[in-house]
């Protein structure tokens, strides 16, 4: 058994195992709002910079999830996967810093006071994220903030504001993920490696979804939940999609 690869499992367990026991509370105030927004005919909006796009996007469309949740992405906030050339990493690593550009997204979306937003962000402290967090909250919407604690804790703010986003959301779920994001040591390098941000916020988000259509459910009301169309029953399920879609967009139109 090689030890690295044991130890990468086992602290992303342990985190895991740590926030089902930590957050659980948290995780279900950020679905009541949710399921109020989503039952009210609103909408939750999700966003992130960076890898903290990776569990905005994973909200909707995708199988399990359900219809209500919008992300936000911004290719200039995700796409620098190359590093080099158009949207490389420099034009990323400049832009995110760069404050007023979230509240240029946040204008082109047209917000509605009963919804709520779910943000991403390991260290809560950049300037886009800030914008995008305290133009919601000033729009009336619910802010959920989904973060590191430890990081953010021991970093300063890069906004104006002087604010974190655990300061500024109205739920926090803190994902316990270390200073550095990367869990491992090795003998003999000095960086760590292991990254576990993004799994942590993944299982949140689908945890967060999960949780926000029970909560329907309880209310009488059934989500619109997608399907799988890669089975033998591919033609309902792209049907039952359809109509998943037809619904967001008819949410959208009432704006």
């Amino acid at each position: 058994m090689n030890d690295v690869i044991d130890r990468y499992f086992e602290t992303l367990i342990d985190r895991l195992a740590d926030i089902r026991a930590r957050q659980n509370e948290a995780i279900d105030r950020a679905a009541e709002a949710c399921a109020t927004s989503i039952a009210a005919d609103k909408l939750v909006f999700s966003f992130g910079t960076g890898h903290g796009a990776l569990p905005a996007l994973e909200m909707f469309p995708r199988t399990g999830t359900i219809v209500g949740f919008r992300p936000i992405v911004e290719s200039t906030m995700i796409s620098f996967h190359h590093v080099w050339g158009d949207m490389g990493a420099r034009q990323y690593r400049f832009i995110h810093a760069v404050e007023g550009y979230g509240e240029a997204i946040l204008r082109s979306h047209q917000l509605d006071p009963q919804d709520s937003i779910v943000l991403f962000s390991h260290s809560g402290v950049n300037a886009v994220i800030l914008d995008i967090a305290l133009g919601a909250k000033a729009k009336g919407l619910t802010v959920i903030g989904v973060t590191s604690l430890p990081h953010s804790s021991a970093s300063p703010s890069r906004h104006s504001s002087g604010q974190r986003l655990f300061e500024v959301a109205d739920v926090v779920i803190d994902t316990g993920a270390n200073l550095a994001d990367a869990s491992l040591r090795i003998e003999g390098l000095e960086a760590p490696v292991g990254a576990n941000s993004t799994s942590l916020t993944i299982a949140i988000a689908h945890a967060l979804v999960s949780a926000t259509a029970e909560k329907l459910v309880r209310r009488g009301i059934e989500p619109m939940v997608m399907v799988n169309p890669n089975t033998a029953g591919k033609q309902a399920a792209n049907a039952a999609n359809d109509r998943n879609y037809d619904e967001l967009w008819r949410r959208l139109k009432a704006r």
